[in-house]
């Protein structure tokens, strides 16, 4: 069934963060083609901050140089530009390296990411509805949307553009400490550590980007506790390469096809690159490049043991820490009073007033105890719980119309990045855009890559829109 008033269908995009302001802004600038209504559903005042740029502590910085950070993927300097115009690249002095590169902080990236919708919110051309989407069932060819306000909607087409869930405690930390007022589950939530004292001894269970930003936080309110951060592995987020480098690697010209020869290739590159005075930092960026390509050589069985074995790895070194960072975190934790290791949580209880912690090492035999203040939990998104997440998530699943994908990073969709329902079809009118779509394209958490996928997701969007528009013009004929 096409809808009774084809010239302004109505496209539904949940979620406002990068992803969805992102596929919002492309639909928009081809709204002159493709009359479109354009409704963006995202509860915060602000469009394109999402989880990662709605943040007003200074010492959150973007972890890629601002070059690499644009909304339009055929400008790679628009950032760069707009951060000129209105004279943050003076007003930050710390943000500029001595080498050239840029690491703004993340609030200036969501601030011009609205500053580039603002003009399509103004006339009209994008909708932003601050309420939260509770339900979504098909309905007639499209689907019926109800918001937490009472309110809802029908739309021809969905985009499901949310954000992966936040981190999951250990079970036994989560059932202790859940009403304790400095165990802090989830430190995406505002002001999550306003409750730590400086001189508080923190554990932060986690060491990849959550993490850094966590300590980078506390270090520069100069705090004065003990901060103890572990990961199984004992892995820490690397920082950047000293200079400017292009990216060193081929990695498609012979189709890799199991985990273990990409392992292989990649480490043979590092070896190759040193020659010539170029580190690992050139190796992992052309992975990352030619990531989505290598992904889609790779089984599934092979896409799995990836992410089973290889992907702590991974993202220490594909998902890097600012320099500002890395230079604060390197300070504390030779001089105090930080400390890294590689632990696990095997007890908890209370001692006193404290938090008494056993940490079980990993890379040697034995159990050391930390009687701590507050405790926050950095492991990352916890991918199994997609579903869960978002009542009206749960509840697409439980209609059949979307199942998790075979990997285990998020929702199954096929190569056009439309959702595949319980029987194994694509939906034609329900799309995916950015993390949630890892399962399919791999490389789908650095923004160059999400920006470019967004960009695709709308081109898809105005293809189908089209051929309705089409089969519209020829019923009416």
């Amino acid at each position: 069934m096409v809808p009774k008033n084809p010239s302004r269908f109505v496209v539904a995009i949940i979620g406002g963060g990068f992803s969805g302001a992102a596929v919002a802004w492309n639909l928009a600038r081809a709204a002159q083609r493709s009359p479109l209504r354009i409704l963006v559903h995202e509860p915060r005042q602000m469009l394109g901050a999402g989880l990662a740029y709605d943040t007003t502590d200074p010492t959150h910085r973007i972890n890629v140089p601002a070059e690499r950070m644009s909304l339009d993927a055929a400008e790679a300097n628009d950032f760069i530009d707009w951060l000129r115009d209105q004279g943050l690249d003076s007003e930050d002095a710390d943000a500029l390296l001595p080498d050239g590169r840029i690491f703004p902080r993340r609030s200036d990236f969501g601030a011009y990411v609205a500053a580039r919708l603002a003009p399509m919110l103004a006339d009209g051309r994008v909708e932003h509805v601050r309420s939260e989407v509770v339900s979504v069932e098909k309905d007639a060819g499209g689907w019926h949307i109800r918001r937490s306000d009472g309110s809802s909607v029908r739309a021809d087409v969905m985009v499901i553009a949310t954000s992966h869930p936040s981190p999951a405690a250990p079970k036994a930390l989560a059932a202790l400490l859940e009403r304790h007022p400095r165990f802090v589950a989830d430190p995406t939530a505002p002001n999550a550590l306003a409750a730590i004292r400086p001189n508080n001894d923190v554990l932060i269970i986690g060491n990849g980007l959550t993490g850094a930003d966590i300590a980078a936080s506390l270090l520069s309110r100069g705090h004065t506790g003990r901060i103890t951060a572990i990961s199984r592995r004992g892995l820490r987020s690397r920082g950047h390469a000293r200079g400017v480098q292009e990216p060193h690697g081929d990695f498609l010209s012979r189709p890799i096809r199991s985990a273990r020869v990409l392992t292989r290739r990649i480490r043979e590159a590092i070896d190759q690159a040193a020659l010539f005075d170029v580190s690992w930092h050139a190796v992992i960026d052309a992975a990352r490049g030619q990531g989505q390509d290598i992904w889609r050589n790779l089984p599934v069985a092979e896409r799995r043991r990836i992410v089973r074995h290889l992907r702590p790895f991974w993202d220490v070194h594909r998902f890097r820490i600012a320099p500002q960072v890395e230079n604060a975190i390197e300070a504390a934790l030779r001089d105090g009073p930080m400390e890294s290791l590689a632990a696990s949580v095997s007890a908890v209880s209370y001692f006193g007033d404290k938090i008494r912690v056993a940490l079980r090492l990993s890379r040697q035999k034995g159990t050391v105890l930390r009687d701590v203040d507050a405790v926050v939990v950095a492991t990352g998104p916890a991918h199994g719980s997609v579903l869960s997440s978002q009542r009206f998530l749960e509840g697409l699943a439980a209609a059949g119309s979307v199942r998790l994908d075979p990997v285990g990073l998020g929702l199954e969709c096929d190569q056009h990045s439309r959702l595949i329902d319980a029987k194994g079809k694509p939906q034609a009118n329900l799309f995916v855009a950015g993390p949630l779509a890892r399962g399919a394209f791999g490389e789908l958490m650095g923004l160059p890559q999400v920006s470019l996928h967004a960009r695709d997701v709308a081109l898809e969007v105005l293809a189908f829109v089209d051929a309705l528009r089409g089969t519209s013009a020829e019923t009416a004929a």
